[in-house]
């Protein structure tokens, strides 16, 4: 599997665990394997893993985005704001998961710890970590904890 992250296909539907069947366990080995060696603010531009990633949390395939974004977490360096980032958007993703489950009481939990990780991202600036803005996400994080409509992650690079 190759190519860019917009061109690669959606899973066919979103999981809902206790409601549909679950993916197959391989089901995103592929795009996993795009990810880059290392997860860095400036290579964020070429990972094709984060960007599917972030467009399938965009789409509303919030389980399948905490999937494919696992692998571009634990390949960002301990304690860096890169993986707190990262860590910041799977919380973000499995709050929406929760919020489409019925779950809101796990949904608010899961906004305080995104808002967390976000705040460790960007505790020294709040210039975009990996083409993400921190007040693009610190929006996502309230409406979240207030209601389900989370807005999608516009990614912007620095020239």
């Amino acid at each position: 599997m190759t190519g860019r992250a917009d061109k690669l296909p959606l899973p066919e539907w979103r999981y809902l665990p206790g409601i549909n069947d679950r993916h197959e366990k391989d089901a995103f080995d592929d795009v996993k394997a795009l990810c880059l060696e290392r997860t860095h603010d400036g290579n964020a531009p070429a990972d094709i893993a984060w960007h599917y990633g972030i467009r399938l949390f965009n789409e509303g395939y919030y389980w399948e985005s905490h999937e494919v974004l696992e692998e571009v977490w634990l390949r960002a360096m301990p304690n860096s704001r890169e993986r707190f980032l990262v860590q910041s958007v799977m919380h973000l993703a499995n709050g929406g998961l929760k919020r489409r489950l019925g779950r809101t009481k796990a949904a608010v939990r899961l906004a305080a710890m995104a808002e967390e990780c976000l705040g460790r991202a960007c505790s020294h600036r709040d210039k975009p970590v990996m083409g993400v803005d921190a007040e693009a996400m610190r929006h996502n994080c309230q409406k979240l904890a207030s209601d389900d409509n989370l807005m999608p992650l516009i990614l912007k690079y620095e020239l």
